[in-house]
C-alpha cells in the first residue's frame, strides 16, 4: 500500500510553501541590497564626474554589479538618477510617498500656522541636505540631455504639487495674512523653498544647514503670515 496518502501530501505542500516563501523574500532581499549599491555607486560618481561623463560601465565597476543587472534594475543611467533621487527625497528606498509619510501628515495637519512653518523649514532642511547635490548633478544634466530636462521638470511640478498643501492647509484655517491668496501662498512657498535657493545658501555661501532652516521659518513667517 501506498505510503503516500493524502494526508501526507497535504504536510508536504505545508513543509514546500514557506520555503518557497523564503527564497521570494530572501531574492526580494538581495535585489534591494543590489539597488542599493548601484545607487549608492552612481551617487558618488554622478557628483565626481558629472552626469554625462558618468557611465554604466562605471556605474557597474564601482557597485560590482554586472553590467546586465544594472539595466534590468533601471533600464538606463536616466532610470538609476530618478531611482536616486527617489532615495534622496524619502529618506530610503521604502516605496512610500513623501505625502504619505506620518511626519508630513502630521505637518499638513498642524493647527498652529507658526509650529506648522518651523515644521516645514525642519522637514525642508532635512529633505535638502540629502537631495541637493543630486539635484545640482540632474540640473546640469538637463542643459544637454532632453530627458534629463524633462525629469527634472516632473520634480519641480512634484514638489510644486506637494508644497501647495501647505498653502491650502493656512488657507483652509484662515492663518494666510490679508490679502493673500492661496496660489500665490503656494507661489511663494515653491521660489523659497526652493533646491535653487538652497544651494545659493548653503553650497554656495556656505550657511550651515541650521541657520539654513532658522531663515526659512522666519522669511515665510514673515511673507505669509499676519
Amino acid at each position: 500500500d501506498s505510503r503516500f496518502d493524502s494526508s501526507t501530501i497535504t504536510n508536504m505542500d505545508r513543509d514546500v510553501k514557506p520555503r518557497r516563501t523564503y527564497d521570494g523574500a530572501a531574492r526580494q532581499a538581495r535585489t534591494r541590497r543590489t539597488q542599493a549599491a548601484v545607487v549608492e555607486a552612481a551617487q558618488s560618481l554622478f557628483v565626481e564626474r558629472g552626469y554625462a561623463a558618468t557611465t554604466i560601465e562605471a556605474i557597474s565597476d564601482h557597485s560590482d554589479t554586472p553590467q546586465a543587472t544594472v539595466y534590468r534594475l533601471f533600464s538606463s543611467k536616466l532610470g538609476i538618477l530618478k531611482a536616486l533621487l527617489d532615495v534622496s527625497i524619502g529618506g530610503d528606498d521604502e516605496a512610500v510617498a513623501v505625502a504619505d509619510r506620518p511626519q508630513v501628515r502630521v505637518l499638513f495637519s498642524a493647527e498652529d500656522p507658526k509650529g506648522q512653518l518651523a515644521g516645514f523649514a525642519a522637514l525642508l532642511r532635512e529633505i535638502m541636505a540629502r537631495v541637493g547635490p543630486v539635484h545640482r548633478v540632474l540640473a546640469d544634466a538637463a542643459r544637454s540631455d532632453q530627458e534629463a530636462a524633462a525629469l527634472l521638470a516632473e520634480i519641480a511640478r512634484q514638489r510644486h504639487e506637494g508644497q501647495q498643501g501647505i498653502a491650502r492647509s493656512l488657507a483652509g484655517s484662515g492663518a494666510l495674512r490679508p490679502g493673500l491668496s492661496e496660489r500665490d501662498a503656494a507661489d511663494v512657498i515653491h521660489a523659497l523653498a526652493s533646491p535653487e535657493v538652497y544651494a545659493l545658501l548653503v553650497t554656495d555661501r556656505g550657511w550651515s544647514g541650521k541657520r539654513y532652516e532658522t531663515w526659512l521659518r522666519s522669511i515665510l513667517t514673515d511673507q505669509l503670515l499676519p
